[in-house]
């Protein structure tokens, strides 16, 4: 008992610093992990083993990461943006919904972090030129974002860690995360209309200055562009044919970062300073923890009450952890989450066989915490980078001001996203 009370203060404690922003995030659970080793919750072997047993999806992270950093330096995303306000003719709603559709399209396929640091300076340099508040264009960018990350297996780092312990396929998602990332996109830019679309006015002179933008200057590398395009297609390619080829999605992701290094004439040192090591080290501490809790038996303990609780009924069991995932996404963030809740799905799903389809427990934790992600700032590490990004351009997103928008939209896909559960699944 003493270490179950001992472990609980150490997780409850490493999620606190991190709340806090006390200590960074990597070093939290680090700190955590290497705790657990030294009391003697988990042993060197359980860390190790917690480690290696999901390698895939840090290979897999390495990978992508080095391919989005050699995308993001040719400036198509800037080019990109640029040439969506020209389409749009400077029209600030139409804007802001072109730029939510960008967002989430490339959230879909890269890294979320990356794509909102490359987008939100954009966006705000775009609603500066229209003399618009940024923060419509702010907000909505980063919802998309963490909605379109839903889309696909790669589409953020929580889909990654359902997948490895659902042992789900990058089609699986395809076919069923990917129709509920549509329907909550539809359902932020008609929020974004009511609230914001219809107080948006700019005259014709500032119209005209988006137009006289050239997005020919963003183009930094032309040759490097059309490698990583053959690259990142192959790669694309690869992940929905994993199923026939069975490499691995870390193995196609690592060999087509190493191919376009090679072919890119980079030099391989300086690619991997630009890897997020940190990002990688919260993962592992975090491993490291959830095994912690593992050898406690605390899962166990949490599985056996939802299942108590629900009455063993599938469907109440599913709507359970759609909610109760979202909810813990606003306290300790959809990765933490993703990586708690699917430990305990491991201990349910299998009292639920013959109930009904048991996907739908893996498709509750994927929307609880994609969806989940839009509640507060702290939900995602989305949210964070882009709350920074905007108050270094003079654009100050607080607590509560987030929350208003992000709760809302987060209430009301994840309300629309329960009933797809229940019609597709029950």
């Amino acid at each position: 008992m003493i270490y179950i009370i001992i472990g609980l203060v150490v997780f409850v404690s490493v999620f606190y610093l991190m709340i806090t922003e006390k200590v960074p995030q990597a070093w939290a659970t680090m700190i955590g992990g290497l705790i657990m080793a030294l009391i003697g919750i988990i042993n060197e072997e359980d860390a190790l083993e917690a480690v290696s047993e999901r390698l895939e999806i840090l290979f897999l992270l390495i990978g992508m990461m080095i391919i989005v950093h050699l995308v993001s330096e040719t400036g198509v995303f800037q080019w990109f943006a640029i040439k969506v306000a020209q389409l749009v003719r400077g029209e600030p709603f139409r804007l802001v919904v072109l730029l939510a559709v960008v967002t989430a399209l490339c959230s879909a396929f890269l890294d979320n972090v990356t794509t909102i640091l490359l987008m939100a300076p954009v966006s705000i340099l775009l609603a500066k030129q229209l003399k618009l508040d940024p923060f419509p264009f702010v907000i909505t960018e980063v919802m998309s974002a963490n909605i379109g990350g839903l889309a696909t297996l790669i589409g953020d780092p929580t889909q990654l860690i359902i997948g490895a312990e659902g042992n789900l396929g990058f089609n699986s998602f395809l076919l069923n995360t990917a129709p509920m990332s549509i329907i909550a996109m539809i359902i932020l830019i008609a929020n974004v209309y009511i609230i914001y679309g219809r107080h948006m006015v700019v005259s014709n002179e500032l119209k005209a200055r988006i137009m006289e933008l050239d997005s020919s200057r963003s183009l930094k590398d032309q040759k490097l562009l059309q490698q990583a395009a053959v690259i990142f297609a192959l790669v694309l390619v690869g992940f929905i044919l994993n199923n026939f080829i069975n490499k691995g999605l870390a193995i196609i992701s690592l060999s087509g970062a190493i191919f376009l290094v090679i072919i890119a004439k980079r030099n391989p040192k300086e690619i991997l300073e630009h890897v997020e090591w940190e990002t990688l080290f919260f993962f592992i501490g975090l491993f490291m923890m959830i095994r912690g809790i593992e050898n406690l038996n605390i899962i166990n303990i949490i599985g056996d009450r939802i299942i108590h609780l629900t009455e063993g009924k599938f469907d109440m069991a599913v709507i359970a952890v759609t909610w109760l995932s979202a909810a813990f996404t606003s306290i300790i963030g959809n990765v933490a989450n993703a990586a708690t809740v699917s430990k305990i799905l491991g201990v349910m799903v299998p009292s639920f066989d013959g109930l009904g389809n048991t996907q739908a427990f893996w498709w509750a934790l994927s929307f609880g915490s994609c969806l989940g992600g839009n509640i507060t700032i702290l939900s995602s590490a989305t949210n964070v980078v882009a709350v920074g990004a905007a108050g270094k351009a003079g654009c100050k997103i607080d607590f509560m001001k987030f929350f208003k928008f992000g709760g809302l939209i987060a209430f009301e896909t994840l309300l629309v996203g329960t009933i797809y559960l229940y019609v597709r699944y029950m």
